[in-house]
């Protein structure tokens, strides 16, 4: 696990290149006047990030007791108006949420998972994420609420991600984030990416898309490497498991969709900043 000292200083070393471009209008901060606060910029983020590092379930919990009243901080301002800061945080966190993505390293693996905002049979009556949240279908059950997409590299670095509603096919959003990367080399998936024209498509842009098969298909030979790091595949699941697991990322406690989306790319960096990320080794 990172230390504190650790993780602010890369945290600050980030926040003076954001506040240089805000201060040469190469950023909007959305703020109309600059005064000071109790916290700083890197400070505010900080607060985001060891949260899911702490052992607290609970954010207002974990401000109450691990920041008013511990000494890591000299005057932090009261927790209410720490959420009406958050919000100011979305776009700075998301920059250095990319800012810290892996090397491309030619092998990578696409996997989604969901976050359902409300029990179902709530739906109608939820109002927090209403006109963002869609009905979609996971491989157990059906949910309302977000997809979190995700490629990673064979070393469990995160190479891209794309948030979409529950109802996107993951193939769309897959082909949007290599686009968007420009990647080439092999890229290993689930049963759900099967898709003859995504694979034209990628492979004439240099990405070799490797699946399984289901059973109406024909079988076909595969490198005996390319069987084995396929086999490999619930690496990603398993970062999907600690991400939502051991940085608590649950947006039934959120009142607020900006919190939350805040909250999820503060547990991403957080796990970029974790020194120990899950990896395969292969030949």
């Amino acid at each position: 696990m990172c230390k504190y000292t650790t993780i602010f200083t890369i945290v600050d070393d980030f926040c003076k290149s954001y506040e240089e471009w805000v201060s040469h209008k190469l950023l909007s901060s959305g703020k109309r006047r600059n005064r000071s606060g109790k916290l700083s910029l890197s400070e505010s983020i900080s607060i985001v990030i060891f949260y899911h590092f702490s052992p607290y379930k609970n954010f207002k919990l974990y401000y109450k007791h691990a920041v008013t009243e511990a000494t890591l901080f000299k005057d932090p301002p009261c927790y209410d108006r720490f959420i009406q800061i958050m919000p100011s945080l979305f776009l700075p966190v998301m920059i250095m949420l990319h800012y810290l993505s892996g090397n491309k390293t030619g092998l990578y693996y696409v996997d989604s998972t969901y976050f359902g905002v409300c029990r179902n049979i709530r739906i109608s009556s939820h109002k927090t994420f209403k006109a963002l949240a869609e009905r979609g279908h996971s491989s157990i059950d059906w949910f309302y609420g977000f997809k979190l997409h995700m490629i990673i590299n064979e070393k469990g670095e995160i190479i891209a991600i794309k948030i979409t509603q529950g109802n996107v096919d993951d193939r769309k959003a897959f082909e949007d984030m290599v686009l968007a990367k420009n990647l080439q080399g092999k890229c290993y998936a689930d049963k759900g990416y099967i898709s003859r024209p995504l694979f034209n498509r990628l492979y004439r842009r240099g990405l070799t898309l490797i699946t399984g098969i289901k059973r109406n298909m024909k079988n076909y030979l595969l490198p005996i490497l390319d069987k084995i790091m396929l086999k490999k595949r619930f690496i990603i699941e398993t970062i999907f498991g600690y991400i939502k697991e051991q940085f608590n990322i649950k947006p039934q406690k959120h009142r607020s969709p900006t919190n939350f989306f805040t909250s999820l790319f503060a547990a991403l960096i957080a796990y970029h900043i974790k020194p120990n990320k899950p990896a395969i080794s292969y030949p």
